[in-house]
């Protein structure tokens, strides 16, 4: 354990370091975009948080190289050089789209060649570890290698809109996600604790818990497409890199739920991007538009509009993706398994109150609004603060 918080310190340092560095730069040298329409900020921000990351990744992997420890993950080197190279393009077409703000195609082509690179080298789904599931053939192992990595890089990136939100939703799903890995690796090999998918894992923690600094409310420094781009491929390389660590067969009946973690606990942790993924692509779809084209909709917008402040949402979006993805591990990790329903059950019913909760007090202050007596000065001052009384005048007005 202490090797893999080492790395983690690595790549935390250097990552919090760097983005000093950038961020004075990027004043100096005025790097940063025009305040575009669905912004939530309100003053130009510098967007390449995502160059200090991927240096924080590259350097905790080249210490871990030194660790004898690791000695197996870097028995085969073309999965790391895979995975850095994968990492590299993605930040040079997220850097070029902060900065020339790139068409969706070209972003798109970008990210279909470095998940088809992971592919290439052997990082991708073989088989699924229910049933001794196995793909069918090696294109379509390919295939559904790369859909899974882009859908999983674009979901991160479409709820990169909040401060510190993906850096601290990552933080928490990958904080988790190495907890279990750690522990099946226990399991399957216990005269070996290292594996990939665990030192992916804490080298992005390290990146993302040294970026948050910076970026927690109010930001000096955005991560953009660069930084959420990457934090979603090493997510989804992780969760690639599990599938297999665990054999279904030689699990009793007593171990049911543990059988399904491997494919469960994946989309828990990213059941909230992959959520606001799916509904921009639905609501777009709809509209005739691409599904790649920018609006002001997404879940932490709508958020914003219930009545949340800024901070009040990034905490809700860390809430949910605690509860579920830790109640998910619960399955994993306690017998009898009714502890984790109770502790998801609870958890999800406290998320959906704190979220409905702006609409709740919009209730109670137009009930306030319409029972005072009319014509009173109490009438009178809470007629102003009734919302549909404001939403009609808004209509009457030309």
């Amino acid at each position: 354990m202490r090797f893999y918080l080492l790395v983690a310190l690595v790549s935390a340092v250097v990552t919090f370091g760097l983005t000093w560095v950038i961020y004075k730069l990027s004043h100096k040298y005025r790097l940063y975009p025009k305040i575009r329409e669905r912004d939530v900020h309100t003053r130009p921000t510098p967007r390449l948080g995502g160059i200090a990351m991927f240096i924080g990744v590259v350097v905790a992997f080249v210490v871990a190289s030194q660790i004898s420890w690791f000695r197996l993950v870097f028995a085969e080197p073309g999965k790391v050089w895979a995975i850095l190279g994968a990492a590299l393009i993605i930040v040079l077409i997220g850097v070029a789209d902060d900065i020339w703000d790139l068409d969706w195609l070209t972003k798109l082509a970008g990210q279909i060649i470095a998940a088809g690179l992971l592919a290439w080298q052997g990082v991708q789904i073989v088989s699924l570890p229910i049933g001794g599931l196995t793909i069918g053939s090696s294109g379509m192992s390919l295939v559904i290698t790369i859909l899974a990595v882009v859908l999983v890089m674009n979901a991160i990136n479409f709820i990169d809109g909040l401060d510190g939100l993906v850096a601290g939703v990552a933080l928490i799903a990958n904080g988790v996600f190495f907890i279990y890995s750690y522990l099946l690796v226990q399991d399957t090999s216990p005269f070996d604790y290292f594996n990939l998918a665990s030192l992916i894992t804490a080298v992005l923690i390290g990146a993302c818990a040294g970026f948050l600094p910076l970026n927690f409310h109010p930001a000096k420094l955005f991560m953009g497409d660069a930084g959420a781009l990457l934090v979603g491929l090493l997510m989804a390389t992780s969760a690639i890199a599990v599938t297999g660590q665990v054999d279904p067969a030689q699990l009793g009946r007593s171990q049911l739920f543990p059988a399904f973690i491997p494919i469960l606990l994946p989309f828990a942790i990213l059941v909230i991007p992959l959520l606001d993924f799916g509904l921009a692509v639905f609501r777009r779809l709809r509209a005739g538009k691409s599904p790649f084209s920018a609006d002001r909709q997404h879940l932490h917008h709508r958020l914003l509009d219930m009545g949340h402040s800024h901070l009040q949402a990034v905490l809700i979006f860390y809430a949910w993706t605690a509860v579920i993805s830790i109640g998910c591990l619960l399955f994993f990790v306690l017998q009898p398994y009714w502890l984790a329903f109770i502790f998801l059950g609870v958890g999800l019913v406290v998320c959906t109150a704190v979220t409905l909760s702006p609409l709740s007090r919009e209730k109670r202050r137009e009930i306030e609004a319409q029972s005072a007596d009319a014509g009173t000065l109490e009438a009178e001052v809470k007629a102003g603060d009734d919302p549909l009384d404001a939403a009609a005048d808004e209509i009457k007005e030309p």
